[in-house]
């Protein structure tokens, strides 16, 4: 055995070298499809009145409140906070997110030779019948040392680039599945409250009106005693008071159903002084604005945005560019798995090639632990391999045909995500629209109602009409008012939306 000399790992060292330099990638080369979409987001158009110019804006030109300012209440706030601690489906993000990163270290640590250290010591003892018969029985022993180089492939054709290509992709795609979790976690627990804000207005309410029928039964009851009103007024005021007992109840329910909703969202308790203390009238900022000059939604000129302008109405400019919603993370990630199937199709590809693979080894033996590293002891091998698929019954043609349609179908599904943005987003702003007009006309259909009420009462008192009048006007006040709450409700849910189909304030993954 014969040490390892400069010279003997030439060889070596210069087929690895002329492999590094020589490779070359087999993947295709990607190249961002075009969006499936008009190149705006003209859904706001239609607000913006004729004699104003309308010039798109692009993505670079627009920007969107981080989640800690879009969200105005600080009881809110503080809950966001608590979830993104507690709630189990994005630890389960998170710890997929570690995984995907273990084994894209993983892939990557196959682009680098693998050195092994070995030491083996043996002692053996030989029968003598199994020797010569002057020799009589003997025991040996051997020690080895060795460093080697295990089977390392020379990446000649890009398959163990792509392989690991195609798990970054694979990383940064559940990277962004971590920031969708995220953005969907906040904009559920926004959607809770409000819920939970709106369903303790109705209790509110239907407590309210329970109050007042109940005085109303008790007064007509008296009138009845006196023979002032017949039993069937009695009987329908008091099918009145039944009916806003029950809907106190139901709405009792609900709120404790909308509490343990929120809570499970949040992952833990949620303290009273975290629950909402106030109508949901405005609890979310959307500021939605271009840096520079152009119409917004509600077609006025742009201004400076202050906290009474993102209050009062949601700014989007008229027509924004549709390339921001790549900023999505659903879509980002869709993107991410078309490049994966990129890279996974190089990998196939690169099996019709030869493989080179290197195996060297450098070490000493002796049959003395003392003479181990003496100089005659020392010894090498270099074996390099070379494998050239030859006939494989069409396996390594099933495999490349496999990666072409996974990378159709990741194709199909980047731009469905893309389709699903716009019709969201232009979903949103079409109800955007006409929220603020639908607001502005129950809110004078409320007051109408008040003032029908105030009239019938009045004409009770003076005798002009029965209580029936009355009656029916207390429904319709009450309806009203109902209606109210759920358009309130429904324009802050529609902000949340915009929020959530625009990509969110979430920080993207670079």
């Amino acid at each position: 055995m014969k040490t390892v000399c400069p010279s003997a790992l030439r060889l070596p060292l210069a087929l690895l070298a002329a492999g590094l330099l020589s490779a070359c990638n087999l993947a295709p080369i990607y190249q961002r499809p075009d969006a499936p979409v008009p190149a705006t987001l003209d859904g706001a158009l239609s607000a913006v009145p004729d004699e104003f110019s309308v010039e798109p804006v692009s993505a670079s030109e627009w920007r969107m409140l981080p989640w800690q300012q879009w969200v105005e209440d600080a009881r809110l706030r503080q809950l966001m906070e608590t979830a993104l601690q507690n709630n189990r489906d994005l630890r389960v993000a998170i710890a997929n997110i570690e995984k995907a990163r273990a084994q894209y270290g993983v892939q990557r640590a196959d682009q680098l030779p693998t050195l092994n250290a070995s030491g083996q010591a043996s002692r053996t003892r030989t029968a003598d019948d199994l020797r010569s018969a002057s020799a009589g029985s003997s025991t040996a022993n051997q020690f080895n040392v060795q460093l080697g180089l295990a089977s390392y492939e020379l990446d000649f054709w890009g398959r163990v680039r792509n392989l690991s290509e195609s798990a970054l992709q694979q990383y940064l795609q559940i990277e962004e599945n971590r920031r969708s979790v995220q953005l969907g976690l906040i904009t559920d627990i926004s959607n809770a409250w409000i819920t939970l804000a709106s369903d303790q207005q109705r209790l509110q309410l239907a407590r309210d009106t329970l109050a007042t029928r109940e005085h109303g039964y008790s007064l007509v009851q008296r009138m009845h005693q006196l023979g002032a009103t017949n039993g069937l007024v009695l009987a329908q005021n008091q099918t009145a008071v039944e009916t806003a007992r029950n809907d106190v109840a139901a709405y009792e329910s609900q709120v404790q159903r909308d509490r343990n909703a929120l809570q499970l969202l949040v992952g833990g308790p949620v303290s009273a002084d975290m629950l909402p203390q106030a109508p949901a009238a405005s609890l979310t900022a959307l500021d939605l604005k271009k840096a520079g000059s152009g119409q917004l939604l509600d077609g006025a000129t742009p201004k400076v945005a202050t906290q009474a302008a993102t209050t009062a109405m949601t700014q989007v400019p008229a027509r924004l560019s549709s390339t921001v919603l790549l900023a999505r993370p659903d879509i980002a990630a869709a993107e991410h798995s078309l490049q994966a199937q990129y890279a996974s199709i190089g990998a196939a590809r690169a099996a019709f090639f030869p493989t080179i693979s290197l195996t060297a080894n450098v070490g000493t033996g002796s049959n003395e632990l003392s003479g181990l590293f003496e100089g005659g002891n020392r010894a090498w091998s270099f074996v390099p391999q070379i494998r050239l698929p030859i006939f494989d019954n069409g396996r390594n043609q099933a495999n490349l045909d496999i990666a072409q349609a996974n990378r159709d179908v990741a194709l199909a599904q980047y731009e469905k995500a893309i389709q699903t943005a716009f019709r969201e987003v232009n979903d949103a702003l079409a109800d955007r629209i006409t929220m603020q007009r639908r607001l502005d006309s129950q809110t004078a259909l409320v007051a109408s109602a008040s003032r029908v009420l105030e009239l019938s009462q009045a004409r009770f008192k003076a005798g002009a009409d029965d209580f029936l009048t009355v009656l029916d006007a207390q429904r319709s006040l009450y309806a009203a008012q109902q209606t109210q709450i759920t358009l309130l409700q429904a324009e802050q849910v529609n902000r949340i939306a915009l929020y959530k189909a625009l990509g969110g304030g979430v920080d993207p993954v670079q």
